[in-house]
């Protein structure tokens, strides 16, 4: 019998673990952590977008019983690597969604982009604990996340480092001594360029994080600082903090991840060295600890800390994201859908780096905020704020796209 409130079996049973999104990032040290730890868990299902050499090695290597990956394209060859394992496996969104709702104690969420919110949401209809990496799923839909969650009975744990920080030293039992909360930004690999620098950056350059080791689409959004914008409205559904009382901080080193201030002066922090395996293991063996090889902090060799007050000039992503949290409504899930298509837009050397924002901003302008009432909603945001981003990045040229981020 499983107490997947502690993490074991009362018989000694493993604690049961699904993984959605097991071939990105977060997901690849999931994985790792597992490895490591034979015994103490048992994989039910794995899903992944389209690596299929990489998700049947998962598979095998963690004796997985149902492997799902989106792309139907990349099925053959899932199944040819599967051949003769006994493993079960499916291609398309309704296999990834089926991954979600397989039994399991723990399920990490680690899907990028709205594309998660689905299969994460049938994860936590069932219950037990969802790790989240997924910031789309709070960004997107916050109050509707938190009430099925309260529903089902299903406790989320956070899995990015600053939100994970926060919960680490967050005294929940006693809210009102709580002043406010501080997420930690490294400021990515262009903290210290004028715009007009970063106009001039490669994509290599913007994915080049100088800490932490990511996907493409978290490093992207790492040096716009949206990355942060978004962790500041997750932060805002996860804690049930007002906007005006989570304060951003620009710490290059990526050492401290998170504080909380307390009506009595006490700030508490977590520290750590810069190795997402630290919070997913948090997560994973929660609420207890467990080994990893991450490297002990050395504050010595260290020396010093620095922090920064954020330039939302240069950076604008974190002004939208405050505004749009403000705003309520379909503001959020407009802003990262726009976000995502600028993004996607820049990767395929369509507009500049600095354009992501101006782009953002731009659809936020040009869509009315409309309330949110239901998933549906949700999803209508979603497409509403693709389409408009869309609409934009075609109908401006290079120059004039910079010169509307410009006057950001």
């Amino acid at each position: 019998m499983v107490d997947p409130a502690l993490g074991e079996g009362t018989d000694g049973a493993p604690r049961r673990i699904s993984i959605l999104g097991s071939t990105g990032s977060v997901g690849t040290n999931t994985i790792d952590l597992i490895s490591r730890a034979p015994g103490r868990f048992k994989v039910t299902a794995i899903a992944g977008g389209a690596n299929a050499a990489l998700l049947a090695e998962q598979a095998k290597a963690v004796g997985a019983d149902f492997v799902a990956i989106a792309d139907e394209a990349a099925w053959p060859a899932l199944r040819d690597a599967l051949s003769g394992t006994g493993i079960e496996a499916a291609a398309g969104d309704e296999a990834v969604l089926e991954a979600g709702r397989r039994s399991a104690d723990w399920t990490m969420s680690s899907i990028v982009g709205a594309a998660g919110l689905a299969p994460t949401l049938e994860a936590v209809r069932r219950g037990g604990i969802v790790a989240l990496a997924n910031k789309e799923a709070l960004v997107c839909a916050g109050r509707l996340f938190t009430e099925e969650a309260v529903r089902a009975g299903c406790r989320i744990l956070p899995v990015d480092s600053e939100h994970n920080a926060i919960f680490q030293v967050f005294d929940d039992a006693r809210r009102d001594g709580i002043e406010k909360i501080i997420l930690t930004a490294s400021g990515g690999p262009f903290r210290t360029l004028s715009r007009e620098k970063m106009a001039r950056k490669t994509l290599a350059q913007a994915v080049a994080h100088p800490n932490w080791s990511m996907g493409v689409k978290i490093s992207i959004d790492s040096a716009t600082m949206m990355n942060k914008g978004l962790e500041l409205i997750e932060a805002h559904h996860l804690f049930a903090m007002p906007e005006d009382r989570i304060d951003v901080l620009v710490h290059p080193q990526s050492v401290v991840h998170s504080m909380v201030s307390y009506v009595d002066g006490s700030v508490l922090a977590q520290l750590g060295s810069p190795d997402m395996r630290t919070p997913i293991a948090h997560c994973l063996a929660w609420p207890r600890r467990m080994d990893t090889p991450v490297e002990r902090l050395d504050l010595a060799a260290i020396g010093q800390l620095s922090f920064f007050a954020p330039d939302t000039d240069r950076f604008p992503a974190l002004r939208l994201a405050r505004e749009a949290l403000r705003a309520e409504g379909d503001a959020a899930p407009v802003l990262n859908a726009a976000n995502e298509t600028a993004v996607a837009a820049f990767v395929d050397g369509r507009i500049r780096f600095t354009d992501i924002a101006a782009v953002v901003e731009e659809t936020l302008q040009r869509c009315p905020t409309e309330p949110i009432v239901d998933l549906e909603a949700v999803f209508a945001a979603d497409a509403k704020g693709r389409r408009v981003a869309a609409q934009v990045i075609a109908g401006f040229d290079g120059v004039s796209i910079a010169h509307a981020g410009a006057a950001i």
